[in-house]
């Protein structure tokens, strides 16, 4: 009986002692406070990083409640608008975040290039802000990275 129970009381050992060693730490290595996720902060200048051009790509701004996108070429001297639409800033940290942009087409109604979509669906994931563009009855998917 005395075996028994010192053999039950090792096995509930070694259950407690993995089980605890397989738990996710709550301590990120910063000095023992948990790492939360921030939410993250979308305004400010943006670059497109899947162009196939180096001196012709998309780039938008970010700022208040608007987005503004053009198109980029000429090494940059030359900008014309894509896109003037809203913008929603994000509540949390979940990822991805998206929202329905609504386009502005006082802004972007004598613009040339501009797309006359009423509204686009943006994405943001993991640095990443995303969108389709179409022209010439080719569509893509526009990346772009927030500028420093």
């Amino acid at each position: 009986m005395k075996k028994l129970a010192i053999t039950s009381l090792c096995v509930a050992l070694l259950i407690t002692i993995f089980t605890g060693c397989s738990s996710t730490p709550t301590s990120s290595g910063n000095g023992g406070k948990t790492s939360e996720k921030k939410i993250p902060d979308l305004m400010g200048e943006w670059k497109q990083e899947n162009s196939k051009s180096n001196d012709s790509y998309q780039a938008a701004t970010i700022s208040g409640d608007t987005i503004t996108i053009y198109w980029v070429s000429d090494n940059g001297n030359t900008k014309s608008l894509y896109w003037a639409g809203s913008f929603s800033t994000p509540t949390t940290a979940d990822e991805p975040y998206s929202w329905t942009s609504k386009n502005d087409h006082s802004k972007t109604e004598s613009a040339l290039l501009a797309s006359s979509d009423d509204t686009k669906i943006m994405t943001y994931q993991n640095g990443v802000l995303s969108y389709e563009a179409s022209a010439m009855g080719t569509t893509t998917t526009v990346k772009l990275k927030k500028q420093q």
